[in-house]
Order: structure tokens, then C-alpha cells, then sequence
């Protein structure tokens, strides 16, 4: 096992000020501000990370980044009292959901869609390339909308990423909605898939559209 020398306390964060550190291995501080969090690496810890983990900084935010980390370090960071078979299971179950591509690759596991929001989502918005779909919504408490219906702007999509997030172009439409298929829609809804009727923008909204 490698030897990572002590770092000094963090005071200050992506996330702004440090309030609470522990420095969970040497080189790794796992930090909290007023309003988020994650993990701190130093620079020889983030050079060990593992090519298929390694963000582009030694920044590993609470959400979901984490988990890289202690994927990279699981045997080291195993032997603290708080790393239980269930939290570890935890470790793999984010890098997988979130992180699959990166997972993958570190584990040579294949990922099944099942077990991953990310693979889900992109698989869903690569079978939708082409299409118009639903960036906005409004309800029927709109002036514009009538009951039972719920006023969208689409877009055309155009690309999306590894990460699942997509990338649209500049035409779009606005159209009225059948307000109980929209209720049924899924992870992403396609303009040509439900009900609608296409309109010209309200006047209220062109403002705020052109702004």
C-alpha cells in the first residue's frame, strides 16, 4: 500500500468556508460548509487516483462524486470503523447509478440499465435525437392554458452526453398538452408522443423568452 503523507486542515472550500473536517486517510478530508460538501484530496492523492476516477479536480462533491473516491482507496478507507459491508455496498451502488462509464471501466463489471439513473436517462434521450421535446410546462392555473391542459415549450433535440444531459438546439414550439397523458410521461417526454396541439406563443411569454 502506498504512503500519503498528512495534510494540513482545509478552511476553505469550493463550497466556501470549512466548518467541519475530518481527514478520513492521510490526504483525504472529507469537509462541510453552511451549504454542501465532499471530500478534499491532496495533490499526491489525486495523482493516485485511479485514471478511470479521477475528476479533473482533487474536488469529489457529497452528491455522488464521493463514491469515486472510495472506490479508488476501498481497501485503505475499509479499515475505518465507520466503513461497514453495508456502506461499502453504498460506495459501489453511487458509482454505479451515477458514475457507470467510470465504474465500468475501474471494475471491468458491466453496469445493467436497471442499476444506473444515468445509462437510463441517456438511453432515453438517445432514442428521442431528432425530436421535439418538452423543456417547460405550465399548468392550467395559466392564463393561457385551458383546464385540462398543460401549456410546453419543446425543443428539438440535439446530442446528449455521457452524464445523460442533453443539448438542444434553437427551434422550438409551443403546444398545448392533454393534461392526463402529460401525467403519464416518463424520464423524457416527446412532443409527438402524446396528445397536442401546437400554438403560437402567449404574449406574456415572449418577453421573458426574448430577454
Amino acid at each position: 500500500m502506498s504512503l500519503f503523507a498528512s495534510t494540513p486542515r482545509p478552511e476553505t472550500s469550493p463550497w466556501g468556508p470549512v466548518q467541519q473536517a475530518d481527514q478520513l486517510a492521510p490526504g483525504i478530508w472529507s469537509v462541510m460548509t453552511a451549504s454542501h460538501g465532499g471530500l478534499l484530496l491532496s495533490d499526491a492523492r489525486q495523482t493516485a487516483m485511479p485514471d478511470a476516477l479521477r475528476l479533473d479536480a482533487p474536488v469529489y462533491e457529497e452528491d455522488a462524486n464521493w463514491a469515486l473516491v472510495y472506490l479508488a482507496f476501498e481497501r485503505e478507507l475499509a479499515m475505518q470503523k465507520t466503513c461497514t459491508a453495508d456502506f461499502l455496498q453504498l460506495v459501489r451502488d453511487t458509482a454505479r447509478c451515477w458514475h457507470p462509464d467510470r465504474y465500468a471501466a475501474h471494475t471491468g463489471e458491466t453496469v445493467p440499465p436497471n442499476e444506473s439513473h444515468v445509462l437510463r436517462t441517456r438511453a432515453a434521450y438517445e432514442a428521442a435525437i431528432g425530436e421535439y421535446c418538452t423543456t417547460s410546462a405550465w399548468g392550467d392555473w395559466a392564463e393561457w392554458v385551458p383546464e385540462g391542459k398543460v401549456g410546453v415549450i419543446a425543443r428539438r433535440l440535439v446530442s446528449v452526453n455521457h452524464l445523460g444531459r442533453p443539448t438542444y438546439g434553437d427551434d422550438e414550439v409551443c403546444a398545448l398538452v392533454d393534461k392526463q397523458a402529460y401525467s403519464q410521461r416518463g424520464e423524457v417526454t416527446v412532443l409527438a408522443s402524446v396528445p397536442h396541439e401546437i400554438i403560437d406563443p402567449p404574449a406574456e411569454l415572449r418577453p421573458k423568452r426574448l430577454a
